[in-house]
């Protein structure tokens, strides 16, 4: 169920994109479309990608045409991207397609895409961008199919809350689900959870710990890019936590999706974020990044982040029971047709319990006469004792929760 091919090459390519606009919406509200831009990139060989055509015509686009193409993608044939530009989101889908043409080096290349202030249906809008990157390169300059869903789609953007850059609390992962779900999650395409399970294997539960630390994350791949994109989102979903008061002090995990060298001034200045790239040049950049996911090697420079690398027997047994969940809901949807809730909810509402747990007895033991943590606490939370003492320490930090951890170092005598 996961879209397979390329990224757009810095070699000239012909860009149209829609973008999106809408109301700031970010509680149970479905997803509504209000503006919508759209724009093309042809370009020339000397001055490399250019916007080719785009509605409304006064639209900000600043960049976009290199968001929308992930380096090396003319070694592909096709692809889907996600990027924030600014305060927005987009959704850009590839193509390329060999051609007898000198002047396009044998191969036009094209990119059509979205941009929201919510990333949270954008894929539902994939076929209709993948069909028209189709349709862009067999008959280029043909752009009334886009004009007509720019007018399908378009309103008037309102003023107010989530306009610009000041946007409201709960903005970057918006809501899916009526309760239990917490501020909610994005609605994701079949297959999204699984595969992130199944690439990253007992490692999500390092990423599980580094996310809820609300630390840098970058991940690396070569393209294609698309279904790098989607574990940025299931990343974060990772971080989840519904209990009021928590998370007041510390950063929102804010996915960026895909980064290149022209996002490096604005990731300089971010304290915490999810995003990947295809450009390996960001591994040398250690300022820019706490934590490096090359393909399925997840690492870190800072030395006191290094014990979290480490799988420790709580860590094995929360994968054991999620495997084991995930096995009886499988079961379950064989037997019972209507049966509702899928793979994709389970991940997210197991990441959200078990956050919730170390949460709630967090903050019990900081009401509590003493405020004493034990290791009788600590396993009562799902943890080990010892190998996450130093997770628990970070994490009494990062959430400014006054607590003393008497769980004993064993590397101290």
């Amino acid at each position: 169920s996961w879209p397979r091919g390329g990224i757009l090459a810095q070699i000239p390519q012909s860009l149209p994109l829609y973008i999106f606009e809408k109301p700031c919406v970010v509680h149970i509200k479905p997803f509504s479309l209000n503006n919508l831009v759209s724009f093309n990139l042809y370009p020339p060989f000397p001055t490399g990608n250019m916007v080719e055509w785009c509605l409304p015509q006064d639209i900000d686009l600043e960049g976009v045409e290199f968001k929308s193409m992930a380096s090396g993608s003319h070694k592909i044939q096709s692809d889907f991207i996600y990027f924030r530009k600014g305060p927005f989101f987009g959704l850009a889908c590839f193509a390329n397609m060999p051609v007898e043409s000198e002047l396009e080096r044998g191969a036009r290349m094209k990119s059509v895409g979205i941009l929201s202030p919510s990333y949270t249906l954008l894929y539902r809008y994939m076929h209709f961008l993948e069909n028209q990157v189709r349709h862009q390169l067999e008959m280029p300059g043909h752009y009334s199919h886009l004009a007509a869903f720019y007018e399908d789609k378009k309103g008037v953007l309102h003023a107010g809350p989530g306009r610009g850059s000041n946007l409201p609390s709960g903005y970057w992962l918006a809501p899916l689900h009526p309760p239990p779900f917490p501020q909610g999650l994005i609605t994701h395409p079949a297959g999204c959870m699984s595969q992130f399970i199944k690439f990253f294997g007992e490692q999500i539960l390092i990423l599980w710990k580094f996310a809820l630390l609300r630390k840098r994350i970058l991940i690396f791949s070569p393209p294609p890019v698309g279904v790098v994109c989607y574990r940025v989102y299931c990343c974060c979903c990772l971080a989840n936590v519904s209990l009021p008061g928590i998370g007041g002090t510390i950063p929102e995990s804010k996915p960026f999706f895909y980064v290149n060298v022209a996002d490096i001034e604005s990731l300089e200045v971010e304290v915490s974020y999810v995003a990947c790239t295809t450009e390996k040049i960001f591994e040398e950049k250690r300022e820019l990044y706490d934590v490096y996911v090359d393909n399925q090697n997840v690492k870190t420079h800072h030395g006191h982040l290094q014990p979290l690398l480490k799988i420790n027997s709580a860590d094995r047994e929360k994968y054991r029971r999620l495997n084991e969940q995930r096995q009886m809901l499988l079961y379950s949807q064989e037997v019972e047709e209507d049966y509702n809730p899928c793979e994709e909810d389970l991940f997210v509402l197991f990441f959200l319990e078990q956050n919730n747990r170390i949460f709630q007895t967090l903050l019990e033991v900081s009401a509590s006469q003493d405020k004493t943590l034990t290791a009788e606490h600590a396993r009562g939370m799902g943890l080990d004792p010892q190998g996450d003492r130093s997770f628990l320490m970070d994490l009494l930090e990062a959430y400014g929760i006054d607590v003393m951890l008497v769980i004993d170092n064993p590397c101290c005598p």
